[in-house]
């Protein structure tokens, strides 16, 4: 049986659901599983704690799709800023193309399994660099820990945070985030 690849071009033109989230990989459409309620908590913790120091159209989670090396990834939040809010301005469809601006901040919240890990800690991270995306975060609830990565001279150089530590964005100073509480937001033991 003969397959037919997808272009990006293809993939862009679909009309998706509204309730449909679909990556696009090599060719292929992937439709991203359901989230669990501890990454859904963490994130949704993140965009709170953003809230307060971007505005709000600045702030994504888990809806605008980001193109990449000919693909398109769904990060589970985003920091946009001004440039790309605007181009993104009276576009049908809130996908940030390659030919606009990079976001400022990526967020991954690592879901359970060597797949996820890889496609999060390997896979995401050479994309994310070559798209110029000057901090891209790692939560990691299982392991206990958020890597913080900082794009330089085109490649990422990475910070592991334990819960003990304190996060402090190296672009956006002042913010500054307690490990533990994003890891464990509600504060349960």
């Amino acid at each position: 049986m003969l397959t037919t690849k997808l272009t990006l071009a293809d993939f862009l033109s679909l009309e998706a659901g509204p309730e449909s989230r679909c990556e696009f990989v090599d060719g292929e459409i992937v439709e991203l599983p359901p989230e669990s309620e501890e990454n859904v908590v963490i994130a949704s913790y993140l965009v709170a704690q953003l809230l307060r120091r971007f505005p709000f159209d600045w702030v994504r989670q888990g809806r605008t799709e980001l193109v990449v090396s000919g693909r398109v990834r769904i990060p589970d939040l985003m920091v946009l800023g001004e440039d790309l809010v605007l181009a993104l301005q009276g576009q049908s469809r809130s996908t940030i193309t390659e030919e606009m601006p990079a976001p400022l901040l990526v967020v991954e919240v690592v879901s359970p399994g060597k797949v996820n890990e890889d496609r999060d800690y390997r896979y995401k991270r050479s994309q994310y660099a070559a798209r110029r995306i000057g901090e891209y975060w790692i939560v990691d609830p299982s392991r206990d820990r958020v890597t913080v990565l900082t794009l330089v001279d085109g490649l990422y150089e990475a910070q592991e945070l334990m819960v003990s530590d304190t996060l402090t964005s190296p672009q956006f100073p002042g913010l500054s985030l307690d490990v533990a509480q994003i890891l464990n937001p509600r504060g349960e033991s």
